[in-house]
């Protein structure tokens, strides 16, 4: 399985923009598409973000519509590292945000970072 760390939640305001993180291990991360999830409380996990990109094939990125002209997704293949800059962030974006593989995502999950949105 691929470990996952993310990271640079935080509480911020309405508005305001948040840059997330996520570290992978191993090379196959940068073979295979990968994507950001989150779950806010009491609801389901869902898909924010998902690129089907890979060090060596250019695929298609698919965002929620809920942040659609808000967030980007990027990737850094030779960090193993991938992105996801927030923008004009909204109250509803409040959530545990999670990096994994898409469009299938492996059973294993990482911690999550928790990000805040207050009005």
């Amino acid at each position: 399985q691929v470990q996952l760390v993310e990271s640079g939640g935080g509480l911020v305001q309405a508005g305001d923009s948040l840059r997330l993180s996520c570290v992978a291990s191993g090379t196959i991360f940068r073979f295979i598409g990968a994507g950001w999830y989150r779950q806010a409380p009491g609801k389901e996990r869902e898909l924010v973000a998902g690129d089907s990109s890979t060090d060596i094939s250019t695929g298609i990125t698919t965002y929620a519509d809920s942040v659609k002209g808000r967030f980007t997704f990027s990737r850094d293949y030779a960090k193993n590292t991938m992105y996801l800059q927030m923008n004009d962030l909204k109250p509803e974006d409040t959530a545990v945000y999670y990096c994994n593989l898409y469009p299938s995502p492996q059973n294993y999950w990482g911690q999550g970072t928790q990000v805040t949105v207050s009005s």
